[in-house]
């Protein structure tokens, strides 16, 4: 007999003021994490290029992600997929800003 599964809270803070990135599941097929950003935005000059297409969702706060050909301005509930090899970047984040990604 299996153990009941284990309750995770989306909202319980970050025990760190840096953003961190919290596992929910990392499985073959797919890797879930909750990212509590605390503010942190991506470094100037820096440019995510994933080999993966990507899935983002802010559950809480503002954010703006930069790509080539513009910026999208996320507030809580919306969610992004972005394809493989297309650049981006997290522009502005609020200090609340929680993700699933």
């Amino acid at each position: 007999m299996h153990p009941p599964p284990k309750i995770t809270n989306l909202f319980t803070p970050s025990p760190s003021p840096r953003e961190q990135f919290f596992d929910l599941l990392d499985a073959k097929a797919a890797k879930l994490e909750r990212i509590v950003s605390n503010g942190d935005a991506s470094p100037e000059g820096f440019w995510y290029d994933p080999e993966q297409p990507e899935w983002v969702a802010l559950i809480q706060g503002t954010a703006v992600l930069q790509f080539e050909s513009g910026n999208l301005n996320l507030v809580a509930g919306d969610a992004v997929t972005i394809p493989a090899k297309m650049t981006h970047r997290v522009k502005r984040v609020s200090k609340d800003a929680v993700w699933l990604a």
